[in-house]
């Protein structure tokens, strides 16, 4: 089919997430066409570095034959089999038990969904059971960070501490609340890290004193958030905060939809500082990105609340049509044979350090004020004026001059609104990869510094 029909047909028929339904009309779509290892191309033969893994998850790049052959192998065996009325398939409990050998110790217990997002829904519904089949029925609030991300369902959503999530949806709802991020670059607090941490503490203690401890039913955190700008703790601000939920009798949920499965260095983000979180929800890196997957891993605790309730003989009325679908789960089971004896794993963290000195030398740029990272999880911040750290006006619209600009130069990243350039490499990038996508990214920021309208924004700051 031409790409002049595609384009029609996607503007008439396709609803792409997270766009202006008219500014993408407008626009139309870029249909990618192939990919392989680092790189895609376009329906227009263009040559792309994916520096996203395509939305933080092809971890292992494109074109893994060892992928598409389980995943066919399974499809041909077996390509359904639905988990309800005690039926199973060998993948997915093959799966739930690697994971739990895999995951911070204790959390034996896993749960499938179809991605992130349904895995977070999943999790607050589990905790809603756990505190009514416990007798703690008034524990309903739950908290979590300003700019953390937690999926775009009606509940998820509302947790999601981005105000583009909440627009015209109605949540955050009630029973959902947020505490500031600990945003090292633009805390006032950011040179020192213990204080930055002791902020966080005490901003929490302070929430569940304001709502009542009796009533707190868990904080939902980010190891390092994403979304919001792959904002990078301090370290031990996983491990205070943990503390800190254990204190006040709340569950502590890892949100590691990003972070997990080597993304930040280790196989789980948690695992940097030896946290164990109550539950901890999964998906991205764990199929690569090849099939639809996510996952809730609970603790034997969280699992017995529910399974020895008030009504233990009854049913506990969750299930998707699709939770552990035998193919995406040979896809999984196959992803991680590929982090772990595959070497991608140790692969990735090889390359962390190019990725991270890389990014630190960019600083000296004169559009960018800050560099972090943890792995091969990063983030660039630009900024009208380096002193002040005043970001660019909105009418500027940086982020698209960014991507376009990115796009030109065959390099694509993830351009956020408010000045920032997340990037997110597969981890089975080699050292040459990664000074391409470095050289890229320089060459893009040159070019959007000697646009005329950007140069008069620095001269104003």
């Amino acid at each position: 089919m031409r790409p002049n029909s595609l384009l029609e047909l996607d503007r008439d028929h396709l609803i792409h997430p997270v766009t202006s339904f008219r500014g993408h009309e407008a626009r139309g779509v870029t249909v990618l066409e192939s990919g392989q290892g680092m790189f895609l191309r376009d329906s227009e033969g263009h040559e792309l570095l994916d520096a996203f893994a395509g939305l933080w998850c092809v971890n292992v790049g494109y074109g893994q034959n060892s992928i598409v052959k389980a995943a066919a192998d399974q499809m041909t065996r077996l390509p359904y089999a639905t988990g309800y009325f005690h039926f199973g398939s060998e993948p997915a409990i093959q799966l739930a038990a690697r994971l739990a050998e895999l995951a911070p110790p204790g959390l034996n217990r896993v749960y499938f969904t179809l991605g992130g997002s349904d895995a977070v829904d999943s999790a607050i519904r589990y905790i809603v059971h756990y505190f009514n089949a416990t007798g703690r029925p008034a524990k309903k609030n739950i908290i979590a960070l300003e700019r953390g991300y937690h999926g775009s369902t009606m509940m998820g959503s509302g947790l999601t501490g981005l105000p583009a999530f909440h627009r015209n949806f109605d949540v955050p709802r009630p029973w959902q609340h947020h505490i500031p991020s600990p945003y090292p670059y633009r805390n006032p607090l950011g040179g020192d890290p213990a204080a930055v941490i002791a902020q966080s503490v005490a901003q929490l203690k302070a929430k569940v004193a304001e709502l009542g401890a009796d009533s707190v039913a868990a904080f939902f955190c980010e190891p390092v958030q994403g979304s919001g700008g792959v904002i990078v703790p301090p370290p031990g601000w996983l491990t205070a905060v943990r503390d800190a939920c254990a204190e006040l009798d709340i569950l502590f949920v890892a949100d590691e939809v990003i972070t997990g499965f080597g993304r930040t260095g280790p196989l789980f983000a948690c695992e940097t500082e030896s946290v164990v979180p109550d539950l901890m929800t999964v998906a991205k890196g764990l199929t690569s990105g090849y099939a639809p997957m996510g996952a809730v891993l609970m603790s034997e605790r969280i699992y017995a609340g529910i399974a020895d309730g008030a009504t233990p003989d009854l049913p506990i009325g969750h299930g998707f049509t699709y939770s552990a679908h035998p193919v995406s789960a040979a896809v999984g089971l196959e992803v991680l044979r590929l982090y772990t004896e595959g070497g991608i794993l140790a692969n990735g963290q090889a390359v962390a350090p190019r990725f991270k000195a890389g990014l630190e030398a960019l600083t000296d740029h004169p559009l960018v004020g800050d560099a972090r990272s943890a792995g091969l999880l990063g983030a660039l911040e630009l900024v009208a004026d380096k002193t002040t750290k005043a970001r660019f006006a909105p009418d500027l619209r940086l982020a698209d001059r960014l991507a376009a600009r990115g796009y030109a130069n065959g390099i694509i990243f993830r351009a956020f609104g408010d000045g920032v350039i997340g990037l997110a490499p597969a981890l089975c990038c080699n050292h040459e990869e990664m000074d391409l996508l470095l050289a890229r990214l320089a060459l893009t920021l040159d070019q959007v510094l000697d646009e005329p309208e950007v140069r008069r924004s620095l001269a104003k700051a």
